[in-house]
């Protein structure tokens, strides 16, 4: 599945399966497909780029016809290149990678775009938004993290909003086709303050599979905030 090119201005919310219950994770997904989900964003974690261990392409694979939306597959990984085929073989629709853990941006962002997928870079709270100029023209999505990646359920770092309007800025001058996603913290009070800011896809984890009255419910609060 090959990913859409940025055609509207919508504000999209993509569930991130780290905080869905695994043993159900198929009927979790259908679940906030129904809801109204644009994307299912998938974090994989290799215990080196960040201090957690999650999925694999097999999870991929496996998640791939328990629905039609596309599966973002955000790579918090070392070496991202060694891996890049194996998800695209799974059944990744788009892949982000971190510009803190790809040793030549360029080349990654180039073999992901070879495979028919879309291309994503990351950024880190403390990595500037600058580290962006020179591959800001060849991408389809921007990820913004607004937490330090690794684990759910984290607080939002209030400072990063000041980024995500200054990515905002880069990228209506230099490629205004390229998304901007925000990750981490996201629920219906932070979420309104990062479209404000400029994000028009916010990953959502903790506020929705975490919510007490169940996905259903937490998407349609985080909904209700943004007024869609």
């Amino acid at each position: 599945m090959t990913a859409r090119p940025n055609d509207d201005n919508r504000i999209k919310i993509a569930p991130s399966i780290l905080s869905a219950d695994l043993s159900r994770l198929a009927e979790q997904v259908k679940e906030v497909e129904a809801a109204g989900a644009d994307r299912i964003h998938v974090d994989v974690m290799d215990g080196r780029f960040v201090p957690n261990i999650t999925f694999g392409p097999v999870l991929v694979k496996s998640l791939r016809p328990a629905t039609t939306l596309p599966l973002e597959t955000h790579l918090m990984i070392h070496d991202p290149d060694a891996f890049l085929e194996a998800f695209a073989e799974a059944g990744s629709t788009s892949l982000i990678v971190h510009v803190e853990g790809a040793l030549h941006l360029h080349r990654t962002v180039q073999r992901i775009k070879g495979l028919g997928l879309g291309a994503g870079v990351a950024i880190n709270p403390a990595t500037p938004a600058a580290m962006l100029d020179e591959i800001l023209p060849d991408l389809d999505v921007v990820l913004v993290m607004t937490v330090n990646p690794g684990f759910g359920g984290q607080t939002f770092i209030r400072r990063t909003l000041s980024k995500v309007r200054e990515v905002r800025h880069m990228i209506d001058e230099v490629n205004p086709g390229c998304e901007l996603e925000v990750d981490g913290g996201v629920d219906p009070t932070t979420a309104p303050e990062l479209v404000e800011a400029g994000a028009r896809v916010l990953v959502a984890g903790s506020s929705v599979y975490g919510a007490a009255d169940g996905p259903t419910a937490g998407m349609a609060r985080l909904a209700r905030s943004l007024g869609l």
